[in-house]
C-alpha cells in the first residue's frame, strides 16, 4: 500500500480513460460520459496538470452532447439535455475558459425550466426531481453570471423543508439525511445563495464529523460502509462549515491512499481492492486537496472546481481547509 498520492499515474489513468473504446465498460457508462469527463479534469486541476487532456478534443466532445431542440446537453451525442451533463458542461467550458463557446442564454432557460412549483428541480422533462437538482441548477446559474434569474425564495423555501431533526439534509422533503444527495447539495446550494443561515452549524457539523469509522474512511449514513467518494461529501460541508479539524485527517488520508491502485494503471476505487474509476479518483483527491495534502491545488467545496477559477470569477464563498502541508524529502 502506497503511502503517498501517485500522482503520475493517476494522470496517466485518465488520460487513458477515452482509449478503451472497444471496452464493454466504455460503453455501459455512456449515460455518464460527459460527467465523467468533468470528474478527470477536475482531478487534473487538482493535481496541477491542467493540460494533461487535449483542450480542442475535449471542448468539441463537449459541443457534440449539445441537444438542440433543448438547449441542454447530454450526456453523450445523442442523448437527451439533462441538467447533471448541463452543469459539466458549463464546468468544463468554465475551466477551459471558453464560456464564449456556450448558447448562455438557451441554456439558462433550458434550467430554469426545471424548477416544479414546489421550488425543487427536476433533472429533465421526465420530472424526476432531487434536491441534487435544486444544487446543480444553482451552482450553473452562478457560474454563467445568472443567479439573478432564479427564484432563490422558492428554491430556498424547499431545501429548508428537507432539513432534519439531526441538523442533516435529506434529498426530498421527509428523507433521511444523506452526506452526499443531501447535506452537501443543500449546505453548497444555500451557500451559493448567501443563506447559510438556514444551516443549523453545531448540530450539522457533529452529525458530519460521526460519519468517519474507526479505519478512517467516511460513510454518507449512519450504518453504512465507508466510502472514499464521501472524503468530499462530508469533508465539503464540513470545509463551509469551518469544521474540518473536526475529523482525523491522518486517518482519512491514510485510508484515501490505501484505495489507489499503485500499479502501472493507477486510479482510485470507493475502498481499498475494489475496481478503480474516474468517480472516486476524483473525489479522493478532492478529498486530500480540503485535508491539505501537499503539492495540490485548493479545490473549492462550493462549486467542486479548482478555486483559482472560482477566484477568479469573484465567486468565492467562506470555506476553510485544513492548511496546504509542505512535502517532506
Amino acid at each position: 500500500m502506497s503511502t503517498e498520492l501517485l500522482v503520475p499515474l493517476h494522470v496517466s489513468y485518465i488520460q487513458n480513460l477515452g482509449k478503451s473504446t472497444d471496452d464493454l465498460t466504455y460503453h455501459l457508462t455512456a449515460h455518464l460520459r460527459l460527467n465523467a469527463i468533468y470528474w478527470g479534469l477536475t482531478a487534473l486541476f487538482t493535481m496541477d496538470y491542467p493540460e494533461a487532456l487535449d483542450k480542442e478534443d475535449v471542448i468539441r466532445f463537449v459541443e457534440s452532447c449539445w441537444d438542440e431542440q433543448a438547449g441542454g446537453f447530454g450526456a453523450h451525442p445523442g442523448h437527451d439535455a439533462h441538467i447533471h451533463p448541463t452543469l459539466s458542461a458549463i464546468q468544463i467550458l468554465v475551466m477551459y475558459d471558453a464560456l464564449d463557446r456556450l448558447d448562455v442564454p438557451r441554456v439558462v432557460k433550458f434550467i430554469l425550466s426545471l424548477q416544479q412549483p414546489s421550488g425543487v428541480f427536476a433533472g429533465d422533462s421526465f420530472g424526476e426531481t432531487d434536491t441534487r437538482f435544486s444544487y446543480i441548477a444553482v451552482n450553473a446559474l452562478s457560474l454563467l453570471g445568472c443567479l439573478d434569474q432564479l427564484d432563490k425564495d422558492r428554491t430556498v423555501d424547499y431545501i429548508k423543508q428537507c432539513r432534519n431533526f439531526d441538523g442533516g439534509f435529506g434529498s426530498s422533503i421527509g428523507a433521511e439525511s444523506h452526506a452526499a444527495q443531501g447535506v452537501f447539495v443543500c449546505v453548497a446550494a444555500l451557500t451559493i445563495l448567501d443563506r447559510l443561515d438556514e444551516v443549523d452549524r453545531e448540530t450539522l457539523a457533529w452529525w458530519l464529523a460521526e460519519r468517519q469509522l474507526p479505519n478512517g474512511g467516511l460513510n454518507g449514513r449512519p450504518e453504512k460502509l465507508e466510502d472514499v467518494c464521501y472524503s468530499f461529501w462530508v469533508l465539503s460541508a464540513l470545509a463551509i462549515l469551518e469544521k474540518v479539524s473536526w475529523i482525523d485527517s491522518e486517518k482519512l488520508t491514510s485510508f484515501i491512499l490505501s484505495a489507489q491502485k499503485d500499479t502501472e494503471k493507477g486510479g482510485i476505487a470507493d475502498r481499498p481492492g475494489d475496481m478503480v474509476d474516474v468517480f472516486h479518483t476524483q473525489f479522493g483527491v478532492a478529498g486530500l486537496s480540503i485535508l491539505g495534502y501537499p503539492g495540490l491545488v485548493d479545490l473549492d467545496p462550493v462549486y467542486c472546481m479548482p478555486a483559482p477559477i472560482i477566484e477568479a470569477k469573484g465567486l468565492r464563498k467562506a470555506w476553510k481547509g485544513l492548511e496546504r502541508r509542505v512535502a517532506t524529502t
